[in-house]
This record gives structure tokens, C-alpha cells and sequence, in this order.
């Protein structure tokens, strides 16, 4: 009884450990690696070192950013920090301008 009784606040100790630190950092790396493999030519992401700029090239292990209109920076893919609007989203989010032609006929 007494040998139980040792072992128990190690293996409390190790429980808060366990859902404390390990199971959030597990979380957050498996979020990483998502937003990691998610990227595509077009996102606006942010580095970690703060440098803005658009994917213009994509690879295995890096990364080609158009920082403005002629300056191009190569990182590593492990380099990005945030992933600021996807392509996607821009493209979805501005809206066209469509011409109603038969309301214009019957008004004229």
C-alpha cells in the first residue's frame, strides 16, 4: 500500500504535465504543419523575422515572396509564420461587376 501511495503524486505530476504542456504543443505543431502544407502560389503570409509578401513560387523546403513590385526573397518553407489571405479568399472576396444588359433594354 505504501508502494502505491509513492508512486501516485508522480503520476499526478506527470498528468498535469501531460495536459498542461505536451497535449497544447502537440496541438499547436499539428496546426503548424497543416498551415505549412496549405500554402499556395498567391497566399500573403507573413515570416517569422516580420518580412510581408506574396508566394510567387512554391517548392519542397522553400519559398519565393514578392516583397513589392521587382524585389523577390527566398526562405524556407519553416520560415513562415502566418499565412495573412489566402489567394482563394482575395479571389472570393472581391466582388465583379456584372452588366444587367436586358434591365438597360427595357429602361431605353
Amino acid at each position: 500500500m505504501s508502494g502505491a501511495a509513492s508512486i501516485l503524486p508522480f503520476i499526478l505530476m506527470f498528468a498535469v504535465f501531460y495536459f498542461l504542456l505536451i497535449r497544447p504543443q502537440q496541438r499547436k505543431s499539428k496546426q503548424r504543419n497543416s498551415m505549412l502544407s496549405g500554402i499556395k502560389k498567391g497566399d500573403k503570409i507573413v515570416t517569422i523575422g516580420g518580412m510581408h509578401g506574396t508566394i510567387v513560387e512554391l517548392t519542397d523546403d522553400s519559398v519565393v515572396l514578392r516583397v513589392n513590385d521587382s524585389t523577390k526573397i527566398t526562405f524556407d518553407r519553416s520560415a513562415i509564420n502566418t499565412v495573412s489571405s489566402s489567394s482563394a479568399a482575395v479571389s472570393s472576396a472581391t466582388p465583379v461587376m456584372v452588366k444587367d444588359e436586358k434591365a438597360e433594354e427595357i429602361k431605353g
